[in-house]
C-alpha cells in the first residue's frame, strides 16, 4: 500500500506538477503576442487554475479509483469522450516533447539549426532512457523543481534593480485581441493539477489536508508566475519578446555567468519533465492498448492465461517501442522543420496546448455533470473559459479533431449489439450512480459495468430485475 502523504510533501508534489521547464519560454512568448498587456492573460489563468485546482480535487475524491482524467471523463460523460481524451493527452506529450527539449535547447544554443539539433539531442537520450525503463524518483523530481524555483527567484531578485515603469508603456501596443492568444500560449503553463488529483487517496485525512494543500500550492505557482512575468516585462521591455527570457534576467544578475547558470538548469529540467511525462504517456498508452485489446473478439480465459505466462510482457514492450519511435519521428520532424526555419516555436506551442485545452474541456464538463454545488459552479465557468481559449487555437483545433474524429470511428467499427432493453442492478460504485446496466443480446455487456480506466474486462456481481 502507498505511503500515506503529509500536508507538506503533498504541497511539494502540487507545486512540482504545475511548474515545469515551460516557464522558461512562455514570459516571453506572451510579452511577444500581447506587450505588457500579456500580465491580463497571467491574472486570468491564474484565477482559472484555481477553479482547475478545486475541480480536480473533487474528481479525485469522488472517482479515487479511476486511470486519471481519462477515467473522469469516461465517468461524466461516456467512453468515447473518455478515450477521445485519453488519446489526445498521448497526443499532447507526442508532439510536446520535443518542444520542451527545443526550451532546453534555446538556452544553451542561439541558432535555429544549431538548437534543433541539441533539441534532438535532448529527445534522444530522454527516448534511450525511457526504453530502458529509467524514471527519476519523487524526491529527484521535487529537488529538480527546487532548482527551477531558486533560478527564478534568482533571476527576478538579481534583474529588479533595472525595472523601468516606462517599459509598461504602451501597455497593449498590438491591440486586446491578441490577449486571448497569449492565455492561450501561456496554458501550457498551467497543465498538471490533473496529473496529481488522483493523490488524493494517499492523504490520510484528504478533507483536512486537500484545502491547505491546494491553497499553498496555488498561492505558491501565483507567486512564481507572477513575479516571472512582471519582471520580465518591467526589466526587459520590448527585449522581453524573446525565447530565452530567463537567461536575460540572468545576465543582468549575475553577469556573463547568467547564460551559463540558465543553460544547465534548463538541460537539466527539461531532461527530467520530459522524461517524467513520457514515462506516465507510456502507462496510459498500455491502458489504452490493453482496452482495444479486450474490445476484439473474446478468447477463452485459459488462452488468455497461457499467453499471460508465455510472454505477455513482450507484445507490452513492443507496443513500448512503437510509442517512443512515434515520438522520435515526430520530433525529428517538427525539429527538422523548425531547423529549416518553416515552423516558429509558437507554432509548435500551439499544437500540445490545443491538445491539453481538449483534455481540460473534457475534465471541466465531466465535473459539471457528476459533481454538486460549489464544485459545479467552478467547473461550469472553467469550462467556458477553456472553450474560449479552444476558440483562439486556430489551425492547431485541427489535431484535437482529427484524434476524436480517429476514437468515433474507430467505436462504430466495434459498434455493440442492440440491448432487448432488460435492465440489471449492481453494487453501487462512484463511477456510475445510476447503478444500472443493460442486457445486450442475453449477455452482460462487460464494458457498460466495468471499471472504465481499464478498459473493461470484468463485470461486478450483478442480478437481473425487470424492465
Amino acid at each position: 500500500m502507498p505511503a500515506q502523504l503529509s500536508t507538506t510533501r503533498g504541497t511539494a508534489l502540487y507545486v512540482g506538477a504545475i511548474l515545469g521547464p515551460g516557464l522558461l519560454l512562455l514570459p516571453g512568448l506572451a510579452a511577444a503576442e500581447a506587450g505588457p498587456a500579456s500580465i491580463l492573460a497571467w491574472v486570468a489563468l491564474l484565477v482559472l487554475s484555481g477553479a482547475f485546482a478545486i475541480v480536480f480535487a473533487a474528481l479525485g475524491r469522488r472517482v479515487p479509483s479511476a486511470g486519471g482524467v481519462m477515467g473522469y471523463v469516461t465517468a461524466g460523460i461516456g467512453r468515447r469522450a473518455g478515450l477521445a481524451t485519453g488519446w489526445s493527452f498521448l497526443a499532447g506529450v507526442v508532439v510536446g516533447a520535443p518542444v520542451v527539449c527545443l526550451i532546453g535547447a534555446s538556452y544553451v544554443v542561439t541558432t535555429a539549426a544549431a538548437r534543433a539539433v541539441v533539441a534532438a539531442g535532448l529527445l534522444a537520450a530522454v527516448l534511450a532512457l525511457a526504453a530502458r525503463g529509467l524514471r527519476a524518483s519523487a524526491a529527484a523530481q521535487l529537488l529538480l523543481v527546487g532548482l527551477l524555483v531558486a533560478v527564478v527567484i534568482l533571476a527576478v531578485s538579481g534583474s529588479a534593480r533595472d525595472a523601468r515603469l516606462a517599459h509598461w508603456t504602451p501597455f497593449a501596443p498590438h491591440g486586446w485581441l491578441p490577449v486571448g492568444h497569449a492565455a492561450v500560449t501561456l496554458m501550457l503553463s498551467f497543465a498538471g493539477w490533473e496529473a496529481v488529483s488522483p493523490l488524493t487517496t494517499r492523504f490520510a485525512d484528504p478533507a483536512r489536508q486537500l484545502p491547505r494543500v491546494v491553497a499553498v500550492a496555488l498561492a505558491v505557482t501565483t507567486a512564481i508566475y507572477l513575479s516571472l512575468a512582471v519582471t520580465t516585462i518591467a526589466v526587459l521591455g520590448p527585449g522581453a519578446a524573446t525565447d530565452v527570457p530567463v537567461a536575460e534576467l540572468l545576465s543582468r544578475a549575475l553577469g556573463s555567468a547568467g547564460p551559463a547558470v540558465a543553460g544547465v538548469a534548463a538541460v537539466v529540467l527539461t531532461l527530467a519533465t520530459t522524461n517524467a511525462y513520457i514515462n506516465g504517456a507510456i502507462e496510459m498508452a498500455g491502458d489504452l492498448w490493453r482496452g482495444a485489446g479486450r474490445r476484439s473478439a473474446a478468447r477463452p480465459s485459459a488462452a488468455r492465461s497461457g499467453a499471460a505466462r508465455s510472454g505477455a510482457a513482450r507484445p507490452g514492450a513492443g507496443r513500448k517501442r512503437v510509442f517512443l519511435g512515434v515520438i522520435g519521428v515526430t520530433g525529428v520532424v517538427t525539429l527538422g522543420l523548425y531547423g529549416l526555419r518553416l515552423v516558429t516555436v509558437a507554432g509548435m506551442v500551439a499544437l500540445p496546448t490545443a491538445l491539453f485545452l481538449a483534455v481540460y474541456l473534457g475534465a471541466m464538463i465531466a465535473a459539471a455533470r457528476m459533481l454538486p454545488g460549489k464544485v459545479r459552479i467552478a467547473a461550469l465557468p472553467a469550462a467556458v473559459a477553456v472553450a474560449v481559449m479552444l476558440s483562439f487555437c486556430g489551425w492547431a483545433l485541427a489535431l484535437p479533431g482529427s484524434v476524436a474524429l480517429a476514437v468515433l470511428v474507430a467505436r462504430r467499427a466495434h459498434r455493440p449489439a442492440e440491448s432487448d432493453g432488460t435492465r440489471l442492478s449492481f453494487p453501487a460504485h462512484p463511477l456510475y450512480a445510476e447503478g444500472e446496466g443493460r442486457i445486450v443480446r442475453g449477455r452482460v455487456d462487460s464494458r457498460q459495468l466495468s471499471h472504465p480506466s481499464t478498459g473493461g474486462g470484468g463485470p461486478w456481481a450483478c442480478s437481473a430485475a425487470s424492465g
